[in-house]
Order: C-alpha cells, then structure tokens, then sequence
C-alpha cells in the first residue's frame, strides 16, 4: 500500500467541476482515521448518528463553520441531502407556497435556471434579470434591476459554474430575504452572513464530499409554511432535530468539519483564501488574455468567476487535441459542461499552486506549438 507521501506524488492536477479536488492534508487526515477513529474503536463509516462520538462531529462541524464564517446564533445550520436540486424545490416551498408574495430570481446561468423551474410550481416568480442576450457571460449592473420589499425572497446563484461568472459582492435585495445557491463557491470567500436569509451548497465542489449539502438559514425564515411540507422538506424539522430528523450523511459532514478546520488552521481564514484563489484565478486569466485570438474566455472580464475558468479554442478539433494532451500530462477534467462545450478549468480552494503553474505551461506550450 503506498504511504501518504507516495500517494501524493502519484496524484494527477484534478480540474473537475465536482466532485471536486480535496486538500491533501484532509484527504491524509481521511486516511489515517478511516478504519477506526481515534479511540472509538470504529470507522466513521460505521458509526451511529445517535452515537456521542458523532454527536461531538456534528457539534464540532458546526462550530467550525461558525467561526469561519461568522454565522449569528440567530442563524441555523443544517446538514441535509439531496443537493442543490432539493433545495431548488425546498426554498419556494418553505418561503414562498401559501406566502402570498412573488419569489425573485437574478438569472445568470444555468442553474439559475434549474432553480426556477423548481420555484415555478409553487407559487408566483418572477426573473427581475436575465443574462440571456449576452449568453450569460456578464453579472448584471446595480441598476439594471429592481428587487421589491415585498417579495418573498430575492434568490441569486453566486457562482455558475458552466459559464463561469461569479457574484464577489451580493446584489442588493432591499427588505427582501436574499437567498443563495453558493453551492460552487462556498467557502471561497467571507460572507457578510447578516445580508443572507438563507446559503445553500451542496458540498462537492469546495467544502466537501457528494452526499451533503449545507443550509444556513436565519431563525425567522423556519416557520412559514412548515406544517403543510412533507417531514423531510420542512427546513424547521430538521433544525428542531439539529439534522437528525433522518440518518444524515454522516462522513460527508465529517469531511465537512475537516476541511472547515483546514481553513481555519492550515489557510488562516477565508480572507487569506479569497486572496490565494484570487492570485490562482489572475495567473490563468493573465495567460488566456495574452492570446484573445487563440483563446477566447467565455465570462466578460469584470465577471470572471475565481473558481471555474471556462474559455474556447479555435476550432472543435483543436479543443480535442488539447483535451487529450492536457489528459497526457495529468490535467484532468477540462472538458467543458457537456450543454456549452468548450473546456473549463475548475479550480476551488484545493487546487494547488503547482496546478495552476502545470496548467499555465500547458497553456503557453500548445498555443505555441499552433502558432508555428
């Protein structure tokens, strides 16, 4: 069996949109406790979720992304299932079925879209704007919408992964909730928490494995609603049982707490790492903008998401050609979301530097071997 630093070094440069590149350190950690955790005498895998040792997991999970992120004591945090899918529906029946007001969307990609098709069955919504005419490759300006105070929420999906444009600042939502789909960017940055009514991500693209999906919603956003749900879509069932209304995904949300406390001790907080993958993303963006004929980036500059860099090349078959050597050389996973093509590099918190380096040389050395 190779020991953790063979391991590593047999690792190729993962660049997929998720499940996404782990830390190594957390990955290590995975390893060393899988069979049986630290004087427990058995695996995470095997543990009961009404057992104390997880009882203590689950508690440590949630204060470590309290202290990450600031969360207020007035703000529950909920470990469900389902994805991001389940909370395209669980939202508008939670806040919006039976409300009498109209749900807000800010349109901006892909699964923006999916959300509203959830959001629809449920009551009135409306899209106050819509990237469409530009092909989703811009935000929209402050003064391009207009979001009521009466309306149930105003819901926005902070990072899309397939265009890859990405909200560093949060639209303004006046009086209303303002609701999140961060399931591709959470953790990537601080958030003024106090702004949300409600965060969602499923973890699998930057906080954890698949299988579990952080909800973070403000105390008063848990009663409309509830008691004409079905148990598991009603958002205060599972905070009144502390996400044990069901067996939750109980190494998921270990995983979860691992990497929290990566962030914490090993990064030194989500500033630090906004500035780490704001050099990431700026050394890539830096390469693609030397050669525009070449390689033709999707988002418009002022939009660019840090997390998921989506570009052409000139020709279909140039891009197979490229997606072939990059898989030579132990770059995985640019092919782009099969609805839009192109090629997309996805890299989260855990991409390393020297995977931004690998793919920045792989990027000048087949353009250069084109042009000649």
């Amino acid at each position: 069996m190779n020991s953790p630093a063979s391991a590593a070094t047999a690792r190729i440069f993962n660049f997929s949109p998720g499940p996404a590149v782990l830390p190594l350190p957390v990955l290590e950690k995975i390893q060393r406790e899988m069979v049986c955790m630290p004087g427990k005498g058995v695996s995470i895998l095997e543990m009961s979720h009404r057992d104390q040792a997880f009882l203590d997991i689950l508690a440590a999970t949630q204060a470590s992304l309290r202290e990450l992120l600031g969360i207020p004591s007035h703000y529950k945090i909920l470990f469900l299932q389902g994805g991001s899918r389940m909370q395209f529906s669980m939202v508008p029946m939670n806040l919006l079925r039976g409300s009498g007001k109209t749900a807000e969307y800010i349109l901006t990609g892909s699964w923006g879209k999916n959300a509203i098709k959830e959001a629809v069955k449920e009551g009135p919504t409306k899209v106050i704007w819509d990237g469409k005419a530009d092909n989703y490759s811009r935000l929209p300006r402050a003064d391009e919408y207009q979001s009521s105070d009466a309306a149930a929420y105003l819901h926005f999906t902070s990072n899309e992964t397939i265009e890859g444009v990405q909200f560093l600042d949060e639209p303004a939502a006046g009086a209303a909730p303002l609701v999140c789909d961060a399931s591709s960017d959470f953790l990537c940055r601080p958030l003024p928490i106090e702004r949300y009514g409600l965060i969602y991500a499923c973890a699998q693209k930057n906080a954890g494995p698949a299988g579990v999906t952080v909800v973070i919603v403000r105390d008063d956003l848990l009663a409309p609603s509830q008691d004409i749900l079905p148990g598991y879509l009603s958002y205060r069932g599972h905070a009144d049982e502390d996400s044990l209304w069901n067996t939750p995904n109980t190494f998921g949300i270990y995983v979860v707490g691992l990497v929290a406390r990566w962030l914490l001790d090993d990064v030194g907080g989500l500033d630090n790492m906004l500035r780490r993958n704001r050099d990431k993303a700026n050394r890539i963006y830096e390469l693609l903008d030397e050669s525009p004929d070449f390689y033709q980036g999707h988002a418009q500059r002022e939009s660019r998401s840090l997390m998921n860099v989506t570009f052409r090349l000139p020709t279909a078959e140039i891009e197979k050609a490229f997606l072939s050597e990059a898989e030579r050389r132990g770059l995985r996973s640019l092919k782009g979301h099969r609805s839009v093509g192109g090629i997309r590099a996805s890299i989260y918190n855990a991409m390393p530097l020297e995977g931004i380096e690998a793919l920045r040389t792989f990027l000048r050395e087949f353009r250069d071997s084109y042009r000649k």
